[in-house]
């Protein structure tokens, strides 16, 4: 059995206000439990992991020291931004470990997400930590043993920077992420009378994206529940190329390519309303518009059972 529920559901920076009040305004951070143990899994620390530290404070300390393995999709600000307000990491006893991938060799996990802990930024330094943490980097693997029966695969993503999808499966079934996140594109120029065009080089560009996002939809192929990166609209992405995110058309055409049973579109944009959310709901997700996929918002507080 895996339980998942939505911390934080926004993209880019935090926007909390009357008009995203019902989907929420906080950044990325999602809570995965697994096996009847509970064992607490977060994947990425946007300014929600705020009020998941607070809930654990609340429900699991007083059963023991918490103990939580967080995943970083990426280390952009808006999902690394809620770390220091994470009660637990100032508990004695708590005991976290931190993946995720960096993008420079000569900064570790620690350095990136520390740093935001310096003086300069913030009243408490690193050092003054009371929990125990450890950082451990990860870089694109395939299906391995996590411990007790959970499998970890992680994929990269095309983002700015260096970021992972995770795909984690236990007894049966199966919960992936795929955010930050845009399709991969051909590259080279496509339009022949351009002077430096090369049709050797924008057929194989035009390949290599065509296998590039096949693999994608391969990494995430026949989830149980699929959290895909979804910031902007189709007509949206013509202006924002480049800025790594996928509209909310390509993750729903996607997940139904590769058989998800539920898709939960994400990283929502921080100028989207409710109201705007809940329009663009009734257009997408229809039931049995995206065929046996089940598409939804996901909403902050959101709890789905796997």
């Amino acid at each position: 059995m895996m339980n998942v529920r939505f911390w934080g559901v926004r993209g880019s920076i935090p926007c909390p206000g009357p008009l995203t009040q019902k989907y929420g305004g906080n950044g990325a951070c999602i809570e995965l439990r697994v096996g009847d143990t509970g064992r607490l899994v977060i994947i990425d620390a946007g300014s929600g992991i705020r009020q998941l530290g607070n809930f654990l404070m609340q429900h699991d300390l007083p059963k023991g020291p918490i103990q939580a393995e967080i995943f970083l999709s990426h280390t952009h600000w808006d999902h690394i931004m809620g770390f220091p307000f994470f009660v637990p990491i100032y508990v004695p006893g708590s005991r976290l470990k931190v993946y995720g991938p960096v993008s420079f060799e000569d900064e570790t996990l620690e350095e990136v997400v520390g740093g935001q802990m310096k003086y300069r930024y913030f009243p408490v330094n690193m050092g003054e930590l009371r929990s125990s943490i450890e950082y451990i980097r990860l870089r694109e693997e395939a299906a391995r043993d996590h411990g007790d029966g959970l499998l970890l695969t992680t994929k990269f993503l095309n983002h700015p920077i260096t970021a992972l999808g995770y795909r984690f499966e236990y007894q049966g079934k199966s919960f992936c992420t795929c955010y930050d996140f845009e399709p991969f594109r051909n590259l080279f120029i496509t339009d022949p009378e351009h002077p430096d065009y090369d049709e050797a080089m924008a057929v194989e560009g035009e390949e290599v994206a065509r296998e590039q996002n096949q693999a994608m939809e391969d990494f995430f192929a026949g989830a149980d529940l699929l959290v895909h990166d979804s910031q902007y609209t189709e007509a949206e992405m013509k202006s924002r190329v480049g800025w790594g995110h996928s509209s909310c058309e390509y993750a729903i055409a996607a997940a139904r390519r590769a058989g998800v049973k539920r898709l939960a579109l994400f990283h929502h944009d921080p100028d989207r309303t409710d109201a705007q959310i809940d329009a663009m709901a009734a257009d997408y997700c229809i039931p049995s518009s995206a065929g046996d996929t089940e598409v939804f918002f996901a909403r902050e507080g959101q709890v789905v059972e796997l």
